[in-house]
């Protein structure tokens, strides 16, 4: 029982002793036609150093206007977190490389998270 409890409250003091400046790191946002360019572009984005972790989440249903009509399409979404100064290289990337005319690439930047975590992403992801 005792490592447990040294093991919770190392974790606890090492969390609360980090600091964050609000804003540091940003969650951007990418849709894609399906599976397969979500995972190219993915791996590109962390291969390039644009961001430590993009999630891939599958079967979204996106209700949109597009040249004057109403659309539906099933896409991927792709959830990206960076350095927030990484954004415009990020989406300049998703530009060059993702099929569609206009792509989706929306950012919000991380006011507070997980210490360790938000460690990790400044380590993975150079200034």
């Amino acid at each position: 029982m005792f490592p447990l409890l040294r093991t919770v409250g190392l974790r606890a003091f090492s969390m609360a002793s980090e600091t964050y400046v609000s804003g540091t790191h940003s969650a951007a946002f990418v849709t894609c036609p399906n599976d397969t360019v979500a995972k190219t572009l993915a791996r590109g984005i962390v291969e390039n150093k644009l961001a430590a972790c993009v999630n891939i989440v599958p079967a979204i249903t996106s209700v949109y206007e597009w040249q004057g009509k109403i659309e539906e399409d099933n896409e991927v979404l792709l959830m990206i977190k960076t350095r927030s100064s990484k954004v415009p290289a990020l989406a300049e990337y998703v530009r060059s490389n993702h099929p569609y005319e206009v792509a989706e690439v929306i950012s919000l930047p991380i006011d507070q998270g997980n210490p360790p975590y938000l460690k990790w992403m400044g380590g993975v992801v150079p200034e």
